[in-house]
């Protein structure tokens, strides 16, 4: 075999391993990101002579009393607002079978028997609550289904703190690997990556964030009782262009229907949604992340998809980075394509 083929051998080598082994992939990824994204601040130390040991514990234990912090504020208030989410969504199930049906079985002319919907719905609903009962008593009895979520729960930031303290030694062992005559290509595409990788996951982060606030905000304002809860819904759904937004506008509107609002009321919830939206245009995206990404709405959608469809849940976690990344490596191959010999055979020629 020739050896050029060698490391396209290891990179098809490496991807069937990702695939054969992504149902336990998640904990390392989401420890990979959180690393990634801290090691800027532990770098920011070393500077200032903390040793890389002591500068990832001090990182660490900021981050979790940061979330230990945001849990303990918001927890009582989403907890609050899910149990009134749950009484909404059963009183709109009776509105449903006493009011919304017959009206649209008038005004279609027809017949739809409300009883045999909701008789239906409830034998399919006995059999679902059956099934989860059933699938439930087996994972207490087996342990398995318990034990691998504890597992990953507290795998993820001891995974996280060694990978954040030994970063540079990885990238290290990385480089030495590399081909000399390539080396410095590599490096320029590792760097060119790591540029749009880190823009695309703070902007991205930062923008549901702020997506996320604006909602929660502006459903307060109008008098939603579960804004808080649907808000931060609407922001971190905000990562597939238009999922937080539709999804966030259809519970806010249903959810204000069922708290009694007027037609006015219900203008007021779109608004908000209306707001949120003119201000990630013309705010938030040109602050939080800028031109430098360049990720098409239907290109995100469909690397989202693809993503879940060959990896399931891995797959939804790496597919937006890593289609940052070959956008990255795409416009190198365009601009390495620019000044070939090929592009410049198709020029006219100059007299």
């Amino acid at each position: 075999m020739p050896q050029r083929w060698l490391p396209w051998l290891a990179l098809a080598l490496l991807l069937w391993l990702i695939y054969l082994l992504g149902p336990i992939l998640s904990p390392f990824l989401i420890a990979g990101v959180l690393a990634y994204l801290g090691n800027p601040l532990v770098t920011f130390l070393q500077r200032w002579r903390i040793g890389r040991t002591l500068g990832t514990t001090l990182v660490f234990l900021f981050a979790l009393l940061l979330a230990a912090a945001i849990i303990i504020a918001l927890l009582p208030t989403v907890r609050a607002q899910t149990l009134i989410a749950i009484n909404y969504l059963q009183q709109y199930a009776k509105l449903l079978q006493t009011q919304l049906l017959p009206q649209i079985s008038q005004r279609l002319g027809i017949p739809i028997d409300s009883h045999t919907l909701t008789a239906y719905a409830s034998k399919n609903a006995s059999k679902l609550a059956h099934w989860a009962s059933s699938s439930l008593q087996v994972a207490l009895i087996s342990g398995s289904g318990i034990l691998s979520f504890l597992m990953n729960f507290l795998l993820i930031p001891v995974i996280t703190f060694y990978l954040l303290r030994d970063w540079p030694r990885l990238l290290q062992r990385l480089d030495e690997l590399i081909p000399r005559r390539q080396l410095a290509l590599v490096r320029q595409l590792a760097i060119d990556s790591d540029r749009m990788l880190m823009a695309f996951l703070r902007g991205q982060l930062l923008d549901m964030l702020a997506l996320g606030a604006t909602y929660a905000i502006g459903l307060s304002i109008v008098g939603l009782k579960t804004a808080l809860l649907i808000g931060l819904l609407s922001g971190l759904l905000s990562f597939v262009p238009y999922l937080g937004f539709a999804s966030g506008i259809i519970l806010a509107s249903l959810a204000m229907y069922i708290q009694g609002g007027t037609l006015l009321s219900l203008a007021e919830v779109w608004a908000v949604y209306g707001v949120g939206q003119v201000l990630e245009s013309t705010l938030f995206i040109p602050i939080l992340v800028g031109d430098r990404i360049g990720l098409h709405p239907v290109l995100v959608i469909f690397a989202v998809l693809a993503g879940g469809q060959l990896l399931g849940f891995v797959g939804l976690l790496i597919a937006l980075p890593v289609t940052a990344i070959l956008i990255a490596l795409l416009r190198h191959a365009h601009r390495w394509y620019r000044q070939s010999r090929a592009y410049a055979a198709n020029l006219p020629q100059e007299e």
